[in-house]
């Protein structure tokens, strides 16, 4: 009976993680502001590389945007889909950002290449970019269509991948 109850538990709580995501605990946290119907607020961060990647230099193209953070339980969960949707689909126009937050270069580049994750990674070392976009918590995903508007707003992560497929015709014909 105990550990019947132990396993109900432990179900339900990682349930719960991965459906809400992970947050950070911010008390006050600001209104979104990356808006469905509107144009996706431009931003310019650092690549792993060290360049500068804005997203406006994708103009007319799809792009999924991902916060993520490595300490996230949802968001290592939802790597394993977000790295095949970015194979199978950037043959077809898809642009995919993932927005690390708050963590460093080293930090990450150890956690791709322990998972063995190809993904593009942009750096929002001082969480700018993720409280431009109202972002509160990890992962959240954004999908803009061709012409910089905010199609979807995904809170927590992805249950499968058929389900990211499904959105992701939201922005890819």
């Amino acid at each position: 009976m105990k550990r019947t109850l132990k396993t109900i538990l432990i179900v339900s709580l990682s349930l719960g993680l991965l459906l809400n995501g992970c947050s950070p605990g911010s008390e006050n946290p600001e209104p979104a502001r990356a808006t469905v119907g509107e144009i996706a607020p431009d931003f310019k961060l650092k690549n792993l590389e060290g360049k500068v990647v804005s997203l406006r230099s994708f103009e007319n193209k799809p792009v999924l945007v991902n916060f993520w953070a490595t300490w996230c339980g949802a968001c290592l969960y939802e790597m394993p889909i977000l790295e095949q949707i970015y194979e199978e689909w950037s043959e077809k126009g898809l642009v995919m950002l993932a927005i690390n937050v708050g963590e460093s270069p080293a930090k990450i580049q150890s956690f791709l290449k322990r998972y063995n994750f190809s993904i593009p990674v942009l750096l929002d070392t001082t969480e700018t970019v993720a409280r431009k976009y109202g972002v509160t918590g990890w992962p959240t995903t954004f999908l803009i269509d061709r012409d910089g508007v905010v199609q979807d707003r995904v809170i927590g992560a992805f249950p499968s991948k058929a389900e990211l497929e499904k959105r992701l015709s939201k922005i890819i014909p």
